[in-house]
């Protein structure tokens, strides 16, 4: 058996922390051990199948609640006309529980349900804490709870297609993405984008704003019903066949799951729940996230954990979700939420500063996963860069599969922002591309969807601007456009190549989606004109949209077929004078000229002896490029060895347009 090394045996600079890695280790088997009694975490995890509504086979309903500071509670709805009345009220069962049997006749599928809870001193209307079902009305924008128990139940024809090593994530909101100036819906994005998806080449969605939020505009983010699939895009058994489409395309589905806040708002969320500040989440300021206006949980209680666990279980089995992407991990992780923090040392990934409850729980979230289907995969949204929250767990990690590289996205707007073409700096962009631990698997991405949104800008926005109305027809004469086209593929391809474990792409953005998202609300007069993909613009062969999509495909394409994150990638050529970029990629080579105006003829460099041909470039003319390659054929051929010791090294000599990356593949005899 292969002994696996600690993660302050492989990276020195962690060794100082040995005692506070094993130490919270130690922390988190003795809280797994308190929670399970020694029993698989999978196994006790099962909150949603006791509290809430379900139907029993005797044909009688049970519903429970959790809600300790309750002095008395009442089911209220359409089946007794909203009124608390004693045939309805719940009795107290002990440890906070509350429950109430009903036979068949008083509830059907799609009644409308709340709860109205007493507690000392006041009282009100709740939806219930695992509630799967919240609806809103559309005149009174007022939420309910629906009972959902359909006589047909949903069958499932596609298994699951496995495991990510080295995941192609697609991105995806499901309301904005339509053409019509409206909330989309789960089968419009099985029926018109799924197919696009599969097309690109893109092996797995994810999925945002599925919990249900009452702001749409929120982006999904303020979630009030956890366990509640957001009804304003469909019914579960819609979600279940698209869940079950991609499944059949072989595309994994990643849930963006919110365990990192909750809405604040009382009359559809967990706030003030059964009247007590703290009943999920800390109290005092510690309880109110500053920045977010949203509470925050107190993963120290076990109840919060068995209710957090308990709902990654839930969407797993209930909607065979493939993995979850963890959003706002890093205002987990600190008790400041990571606010205006420079992370400078590793001494801030351990100490006073840590929530080691928040740690506590997304290592148990990680193990509960993993054990339900050892091929789910994590991801983590941290911008902080903790050391191990993507390591092993059994080598002293956290165990997240991936992190999110964020400082990648980050750093593209920065240089488009602020540095003029010349100024870029190869070196500068190799390290930040690469920079990550060797102990932890990474997901690049040029931009997701925090770029895209109203008061910042997409890249190809950032490059184009005004022009992206008037100049983006094919017989249109722009430098501006040129430039923005050219570099546009040209920062994807090297973002994609220089990956470390995985990609990732905002739906649209791989055509240079014109313009931002901006969600109905009230200062653009509730309007969906920005909350929409604009599809139909990448179809015309007279706009240059179109060329973009074709190279993304042909990207994707490329990354899977010569199957290049299998490896890591190593420099050849940093050239700083020429803005020439050349690295090794398993059998691949990247040659990019970043030069905004030089051209270079016999450009040689050494480089493993063969036969090479090119397979990509962002010049191509079918990728609205120049075309200024015609020989796709290179051989290698001796050279002295520049550093003068006489010696001869196998060498390319390539020409190499200015503004394009190249891509050259050995031939194998």
């Amino acid at each position: 058996m292969v002994k696996i090394k600690k993660i302050y045996e492989t990276d020195p600079y962690l060794m100082p922390f040995r005692k506070a890695i094993d130490d919270r280790h130690g922390r988190i088997e003795a809280r797994k051990e308190k929670l399970t009694g020694g029993r698989p975490l999978s196994k006790v995890m099962n909150n949603h199948l006791y509290y809430g509504l379900h139907k029993l086979k005797d044909g009688r309903w049970v519903f429970r609640e959790w809600a300790p500071n309750a002095t008395k509670i009442y089911l209220i709805g359409e089946f007794n006309n909203w009124k608390r009345v004693d045939a309805y009220a719940l009795t107290p069962i002990g440890g906070g529980n509350w429950e109430i049997y009903l036979d068949s006749m008083f509830l059907a599928h799609g009644a409308l349900y709340k709860l109205f809870i007493e507690w000392p001193g006041g009282g009100g209307e709740r939806l219930p804490s695992y509630t799967t079902r919240a609806v809103q009305d559309p005149e009174t924008k007022v939420f309910c709870a629906q009972v959902w128990e359909p006589e047909k139940k949903y069958r499932w024809r596609h298994r699951r297609p496995g495991r990510r090593e080295h995941p192609l994530i697609y991105e995806c909101h499901i309301g904005m993405s339509g053409e019509a100036e409206k909330v989309s819906t789960f089968t419009e994005f099985k029926d018109n984008v799924l197919p696009k998806v599969a097309e690109l080449g893109y092996d797995t969605l994810q999925i945002m704003a599925l919990q249900e939020h009452p702001y749409y505009g929120s982006f999904g983010y303020q979630v009030s019903n956890f366990y509640a699939l957001s009804s304003r895009f469909g019914t579960p058994e819609e979600f279940k066949a698209l869940v079950d489409a991609a499944h059949g395309k072989g595309i994994a589905v990643v849930m963006d799951i919110v365990h990192s806040h909750s809405v604040d708002n009382e009359a559809e969320g967990l706030s003030r729940f059964d009247g007590r500040e703290d009943i999920y989440f800390y109290k005092g300021p510690q309880g109110h996230h500053p920045a977010w206006g949203s509470r925050c949980f107190d993963y120290g209680k076990d109840e919060t954990k068995f209710f957090l666990l308990s709902n990654c279980k839930y969407w797993m089995e209930e909607y065979h979700i493939d993995g979850f992407r963890f959003d706002g991990v890093t205002s987990m992780l600190y008790w400041d939420h990571g606010l205006g923090k420079a992370f400078t040392g590793y001494g801030d990934y351990f100490g006073n500063g840590v929530d080691e409850n928040a740690v506590e729980y997304l290592a148990l979230a990680n193990m509960l996963i993993h054990e339900i289907n050892p091929e789910a995969f994590t991801i983590a949204e941290d911008v902080s860069g903790m050391a191990g929250l993507a390591a092993p767990y059994a080598a002293g990690g956290v165990g997240f599969d991936f992190r999110m590289s964020m400082g990648i996205a980050d750093n593209w707007i920065k240089w488009i922002k602020t540095l003029r073409d010349e100024q870029w700096s190869v070196g500068e962009i190799w390290w930040q591309l690469t920079n990550k631990r060797k102990d932890e698997k990474t997901i690049s991405y040029a931009e997701c969807h925090d770029q895209a949104l109203v008061g910042d800008k997409t890249i190809i926005f950032r490059l184009i601007d005004a022009e992206m109305y008037t100049s983006m027809n094919r017989g249109s004469k722009s430098m501006v456009v040129d430039r923005g086209i050219a570099l546009h593929k040209m920062i994807r391809l090297i973002t994609l190549a220089t990956a470390g474990d995985g990609y990732l792409n905002f739906m649209g953005n791989e055509f240079g989606h014109p313009e931002w998202i901006d969600f109905p609300r009230e200062g653009n007069g509730w309007s969906y004109k920005y909350a929409r993909r604009q599809w139909s613009l990448a179809e015309p062969d007279y706009l240059r949209y179109k060329y973009l999509r074709n190279f993304d495909k042909a990207m994707i394409a490329m990354a899977k077929s010569e199957r290049i994150l299998d490896d890591v990638p190593e420099l050849l050529v940093q050239d700083e004078q020429k803005k020439i970029l050349i690295f090794r990629r398993k059998d691949c080579i990247f040659a990019a000229n970043f030069n905004p105006t030089q051209s270079f003829t016999d450009y040689g460099f050494a480089a493993p002896a063969g036969h090479w041909i090119d397979i990509l470039s962002t010049d191509g003319a079918d990728f609205d490029g120049f075309g200024r390659l015609e020989n796709d054929e290179h051989f290698t051929v001796p050279q002295k060895n520049p550093n003068g010791n006489g010696k001869y090294e196998d060498s390319l000599f390539l020409y190499l347009p200015s503004r394009c990356l190249i891509v050259l593949k050995k031939v194998t005899k």
